[in-house]
């Protein structure tokens, strides 16, 4: 069995899934880490021979000695149930026990692999250490600065020429989209000492590559435009690029380190055509490419969770 750890009605899940049962594969499950709270969603005892159980999606118990290969993909969720309750501190007891729960049980009981395990997906999702390390693989990274400090990001910005800003981790609320920072020297210190954010030198240039990676498999998408955050426009021109042999081998090798068997990797080409690593999400989203590029992606990836389950049962990992 495939297990999937996300939020209700993820997208992602629900399309593979789909995928999964076009072909007559039925043991693709979801768990909602979101619907924990208000049913009861799971069950472990240390000292039972009962089997760890697990309420999936569709209301049925899922035994995780069934499951060969658990995708985690979203876990970081606060529960449904809680929404109504007024007090703060009851909220907050539900949310974090009910991940704590459920995180603890998995990391404890589940014995097949991960796509990708729980310490190297929290790890690969720091942007500091994962851009020392793409670094160390080969890639042109941009100087990088983590400051509170404004007088450090206008000294930065005279070394660099041309800086953005960036949150370290961002929020579950809207997108926060890369920013320029023209002038910090005219904002007030106290905006720069409320938290840690990422400044950057400014990478010249107006092709963005996107590229999913599943296992060894890669498809990457082409996007032209001169805004900084081509998030914000879809309309602009997306095409399939082919990922070159040597960048290929660079990123397998970032993922390797970080422990990782797959990543949505953001890379930009400079006007000569040198890529420049931006940064890795360990899940990130690929879907929205598979209308636009006319690719199948969700059934690329179910076919990469086949191979990996295959894997697993065999003993190869």
């Amino acid at each position: 069995m495939i297990l999937t750890v996300t939020l209700q009605d993820d997208l992602h899940a629900l399309a593979v899934r789909n995928a999964a049962r076009k072909r007559g594969c039925d043991d693709f499950r979801i768990v909602e880490c979101d619907q924990l709270g208000g049913r009861p969603s799971l069950s472990w005892n240390s000292h039972a021979d009962s089997p760890v159980t697990l309420l999936d999606s569709d209301g049925e118990g899922v035994n995780l000695e069934d499951v060969s290969l658990l995708w985690w993909r979203r876990v970081r969720a606060s529960q449904k149930s809680s929404e109504n309750i007024a007090d703060a501190v009851e909220r907050s007891l539900i949310n974090n026990d009910c991940r704590g729960a459920l995180t603890g049980i998995l990391t404890s009981s589940f014995h097949g692999d991960w796509v990708s395990r729980p310490e190297a997906t929290d790890r690969a999702s720091d942007k500091l250490p994962q851009t020392l390390i793409a670094k160390e693989a080969g890639f042109r990274v941009p100087k990088t600065l983590v400051t509170q400090s404004r007088d450090e990001v206008v000294d930065f910005l005279h070394q660099v020429g041309r800086v953005i800003v960036k949150p370290v981790v961002g929020t579950s609320g809207p997108l926060m989209f890369t920013q320029y920072i023209d002038d910090p020297a005219s904002l007030p210190a106290e905006s720069f000492e409320a938290c840690p954010a990422i400044y950057q030198e400014y990478i010249e240039g107006d092709e963005h590559i996107r590229l999913n990676c599943f296992g060894d498999r890669m498809y990457a998408a082409l996007l032209k435009t001169d805004k900084l955050d081509w998030r914000a426009d879809l309309t602009i021109p997306i095409s399939i690029w082919p990922v070159p042999d040597e960048m290929g081998e660079k990123v397998i090798t970032v993922l390797r380190r970080l422990g990782l068997r797959m990543g949505v990797i953001d890379v930009k080409l400079t006007p000569a055509g040198e890529p420049v690593w931006l940064e890795v999400n360990p899940q990130g989203q690929f879907l929205f490419l598979e209308p636009i590029l006319k690719i199948p992606l969700a059934d690329h990836f179910l076919d990469f969770l086949l191979s990996e389950k295959s894997s697993t049962v065999a003993g190869l990992r």
